[in-house]
C-alpha cells in the first residue's frame, strides 16, 4: 500500500462520514485507516462469483439502502467480468430477480441456518462476500433494527455466509446493528442501538450504508483507468426499487430517498469521490 494510495482511502473515508448521521465518525478511529483500499482490493481482479448480500426488513418491506449500493457494485463488478449475485431474503429477492442473478435465502429457518450457508458457498465457492446493509445478529442471536425493535422473525441468516466463509468477507454498515460491526464492539458502547457482534475481514463505515459501496468503486475505477462512478445514476436505482415496493428506512415511506435523505446527497458523495479520484465532469 503506497502513502499516496493510503491517503487517498483516508480522504474517501472521511468523506463518507462526514455528515455523522448515526454516529460512524466516533466509529471510524476504531478502524486501522485504509480500509476502503484494502477492502477493494479483496474485489480487485475477480472474475468468479461475489456474493453481495443486502435487504434490510422495513415493515412488511424492505429499506432503499443497501440495495441501491448492493447493485450499483453489483453493475460495476459484472461489468469488470466478475460473476456477482445477491443474496437476500423476500420480498426483495422476488423484487429484483427479473433483472439480477440472485440467490435466495429463507425466513424463519433457523435451524437450517448453517446447512444453507453450507450448501450455497460450495455452490458457487465464491471469491468474496459482501454485506451492505445487512441486519447482523446481536448477542442474543437475534436482529435488531436502529430503533431496538426486533425484526428477527422478518430476518433472513446471512451471517452464517460470512461466518462460513472460506473468502474474503467485506461489510458496510451506518448505525452499528448490521454485520461486520462485531469488528468495532467496543467503539459501539455509547451509540443507542442493540449491536451486531459478527465480524468480517474489513468493515467499511458510512452515514449512509449505499454510500459505502461507492469507496470500492472509485479504487476499482483507478486501476481499470475508467471512471466506473460514472455509470452509477442513483436515481434512477431508486426508481427500480421503489416500483417494486422498497421504502425509506428512516420514514417508511415508498419514496426516491435513502435513509429520509434525497438522492442528491448521495450523487454529492459520488461527485466528492470522484473529485478524489481524479475523475471530473
Amino acid at each position: 500500500m503506497t502513502s499516496d494510495l493510503l491517503q487517498l482511502s483516508q480522504h474517501i473515508e472521511d468523506i463518507l462520514v462526514a455528515r455523522n448521521l448515526r454516529g460512524m465518525q466516533q466509529v471510524q478511529p476504531a478502524l486501522e485507516p485504509g480500509y476502503c483500499l484494502r477492502a477493494a482490493e479483496l474485489l480487485r481482479d475477480k472474475t468468479g462469483y461475489i456474493l453481495i448480500g443486502t435487504g434490510f426488513p422495513v415493515v412488511d418491506t424492505f429499506e432503499t439502502d443497501g440495495p441501491v449500493g448492493a447493485i450499483a457494485l453489483y453493475e460495476t463488478l459484472a461489468y469488470l467480468g466478475a460473476k456477482p449475485v445477491i443474496v437476500c431474503g423476500q420480498p426483495i429477492v422476488d423484487a429484483i430477480s427479473g433483472k439480477y442473478r440472485t440467490h435466495e435465502i429463507k425466513v424463519g429457518q433457523h435451524n437450517q441456518r448453517e446447512a444453507e450457508a453450507e450448501q450455497a458457498l460450495a455452490h458457487y465457492a465464491p471469491d468474496a462476500i459482501v454485506a451492505i446493509e445487512r441486519p447482523g445478529q446481536a448477542a442474543d442471536g437475534g436482529y435488531y433494527n436502529m430503533r431496538g425493535e426486533s425484526i428477527s422473525a422478518r430476518t433472513a441468516c446471512f451471517d452464517t455466509f460470512i461466518k462460513q466463509a472460506q473468502c474474503p468477507t467485506v461489510a458496510i454498515g451506518d448505525g452499528g446493528n448490521e454485520i461486520g460491526m462485531g469488528k468495532v464492539s467496543t467503539a459501539l458502547q455509547d451509540l443507542n442501538i442493540v449491536p451486531a457482534v459478527t465480524s468480517c475481514d474489513e468493515l467499511l463505515v458510512a452515514d449512509v450504508s449505499n454510500w459505502g459501496a461507492y469507496g470500492l468503486i472509485a479504487f476499482l475505477s483507478l486501476w481499470h483507468n475508467e471512471d466506473l462512478l460514472a455509470r452509477i445514476d442513483p436515481v434512477a436505482i431508486l426508481d427500480y426499487l421503489s416500483k417494486r415496493g422498497s421504502v425509506d428506512g428512516v420514514t417508511r415511506i415508498n419514496e426516491l430517498t435513502e435513509d429520509g435523505l434525497t438522492p442528491t446527497e448521495g450523487m454529492a458523495v459520488i461527485a466528492e469521490i470522484r473529485q478524489a479520484i481524479g475523475f471530473t465532469d
